[in-house]
């Protein structure tokens, strides 16, 4: 009696032990997708706002003589 209640107290805790495993993946998963959404959108800003700006002067050497 007592054996049975402890095998079938550890199947029922060994199912709640992965369902929560698996939950917590989905969650990490989604959460994954929306950092990606969120970097890429960041970049293709960034690359409009890269294209909008003029190039950059190329910059001059000085005339000091080395020593």
């Amino acid at each position: 009696m007592a054996r049975s209640d402890r095998k079938r107290l550890a199947a029922e805790e060994g199912a709640r032990a992965l369902a929560d495993v698996e939950r917590h993946a989905i969650e990490v998963r989604t959460n994954m997708a929306r950092l990606r959404e969120v970097r890429e959108a960041k970049e293709a800003a960034d690359a409009v706002l890269e294209e909008a700006l003029p190039a950059p002067m190329p910059k001059k050497r000085s005339r000091k003589p080395r020593i």
